[in-house]
């Protein structure tokens, strides 16, 4: 009998694949996501190479990779907001706006770590 769900290795591999399909889709298709991972392909050694400590270290990747993350997220709310429909509404120019002040503050708490780490 086939289960309808898969369990153990086999979950493990669809759910890498769909990941990874994710982050294809956002590479493709969403200009921002492909800025900030250009910018975390350089922020990321950037602060290996640095004499910083482990802790200002761990903070600094942590962050850039905590902005991706939010434009994901940023992202995957726009697109199902923009499947629903075309037309002006209200709640979803409010979600929209709310997905980017979000992405905004995850830049923000990136902004203030490096600058902490790097210059105070």
């Amino acid at each position: 009998m086939q289960q309808k769900n898969p369990q153990g290795i086999k979950r493990v591999i669809k759910a890498t694949r769909y990941s990874y399909q994710g982050l294809c889709a956002a590479l493709k298709h969403e200009a921002a996501f492909r800025e900030e991972a250009i910018l975390a392909c350089v922020l990321i050694p950037l602060a290996v190479w640095l004499d910083v400590t482990q802790l200002e270290r761990m903070l600094m990747i942590g962050t850039v990779l905590l902005v991706m993350v939010v434009e994901l997220l940023n992202s995957a709310v726009e697109a199902v907001v923009d499947r629903i429909g075309s037309e002006q509404h209200e709640l979803a120019g409010r979600a929209k706006d709310m997905g980017s002040a979000a992405v905004f503050v995850a830049m923000a708490i990136c902004g203030y770590v490096w600058v902490e780490a790097l210059f105070i």
